[in-house]
């Protein structure tokens, strides 16, 4: 079997990967890792969890290290661009790791949080700037970020990017890169708008396709529980009293619907964080540590977390409410099953969402099996309207005063 050090990386890189115990590559960084070496442009069709990150970190560290190039005040020599703050974050983390023993700075820019530690950082010159579309834009307008040194740029969640609606701001800013670069493309999904995207960034591209699009994890266990919008707070707090079930994901539909549940699951003393697009960054990565060091056993999230969590000990995924887009169930699922990782993934859904649920099945190809086994098991339309009229007339009836 394939290991790290067969790629000829520089020396501190491999201590760095044995450090973190890293010794055989998983499918995507076996087989980008050697042409990326190489100076290949890439197109990577990969899901979540499948060690992407590594597999264009590991080769721009090691080709930015070979070359002692003095990086000028405000150039960047590596560009990495990424949809959210989180995944942004992690990417940086993943560099300064693997770098440890280089003398190779890296920086992140996204918005959120004040401009100044950015701009310091960018004065000072960056090997590695690591960014989302927005802020880089905005510091691009006041000349802080010059591309001539630029020799590797990276789409990291392409699919991702267009859906947020970046696809306006990724142009502008690839209009202003130098020609003559390495470019990589990663995605987890192949729509047309991508693969034209990809046509005209990537020059006799290698492309790698590590599992079938749309696929989720084998190792995943996918069930669903049916169940009134009104139990699923119950049905919630049931599946919690399993205290075996230590890192929990859950994903609402709405900003105000994962307040909610935190509030509620508070109230029953399980410690828990939200996470979402109201929250401000200092909160979001204190939530994200909390998870992720343990201090919290569930995370509630919306879909912006859906890609960017890389917490390989999370057990459990569960669907507060089942997504409207389709694509975000193989998403957040793949939260869970990490790394070779076995993980299990419980959707709750009610009478109105049956349509979501064919949606997300025909999409991935798979029946999710349901799972009956839970004390909240939804009735079927008519035998729910059958027992509502009865409690209804047994109201009326205690209301009734005797004559």
């Amino acid at each position: 079997m394939l290991e790290f050090n067969a790629f000829g990386l520089l020396p501190s890189i491999n201590m760095a990967l044995e450090k973190k115990g890293y010794v055989h590559p998983t499918p995507i960084q076996a087989q980008a890792i050697g042409p990326l070496l190489e100076g290949k442009d890439l197109l990577g069709i990969a899901q979540t969890g499948t060690g992407k990150s590594a597999a264009f970190c590991l080769p721009i560290l090691d080709r930015l290290g070979r070359m002692k190039i003095k990086t000028q005040s405000n150039h960047v020599r590596a560009l990495i661009l990424t949809p959210t703050r989180e995944l942004a974050s992690q990417v940086n983390e993943s560099l300064r790791a693997y770098g440890e023993g280089l003398d190779l700075s890296s920086a992140v820019v996204f918005g959120g949080v004040s401009k100044d530690t950015q701009e310091n950082n960018l004065n000072l010159g960056v090997d590695i700037l690591v960014a989302t579309p927005g802020r880089l834009l905005d510091l691009m307008s006041e000349g802080l970020v010059s591309y001539s040194q630029l020799e590797v740029f990276v789409l990291d969640e392409a699919d991702r990017m267009l859906d947020m609606g970046f696809i306006r701001d990724i142009k502008r800013i690839i209009s202003k890169l130098p020609e003559k670069r390495q470019t990589l493309l990663f995605s987890a999904t192949m729509p047309d708008d991508i693969l034209e995207l990809a046509t005209s960034l990537l020059r006799h591209p290698v492309r790698i396709e590590v599992t079938p699009q749309a696929s989720t994890v084998e190792k995943i266990e996918q069930k669903v529980y049916m169940v009134d919008e009104e139990n699923k707070p119950s049905l919630l707090e049931s599946i919690l009293e399993d205290k075996s079930i230590e890192s929990v994901l859950v994903f609402t539909r709405t900003k105000t619907g994962a307040d909610k549940v935190v509030e509620k699951l508070e109230r029953c003393e399980i410690s828990c964080a939200a996470i979402h697009g109201n929250k401000s960054q200092g909160a979001r990565e204190k939530a994200l540590a909390s998870f992720r060091e343990s201090q919290i056993r569930v995370l509630v999230a919306t879909d912006i977390a859906a890609r960017g969590i890389d917490i390989p000990q999370v057990s459990h995924v569960i669907n507060y409410d089942l997504p409207e887009d389709p694509e975000n169930y193989v998403h957040r699922i793949g939260r869970t099953g990490r790394a070779g990782r076995k993980g299990v993934s419980i959707s709750f859904c009610d009478e109105a969402q049956g349509k979501l649920l064919k949606n997300i099945e025909k999409f991935i190809n798979l029946k999710i099996p349901v799972d009956a086994n839970h004390p909240f098991q939804a009735l079927p339309v008519s035998q729910a309207k059958l027992a509502k009229d009865q409690r209804r007339n047994k109201s009326r009836g205690k209301r009734r005063r005797p004559r």
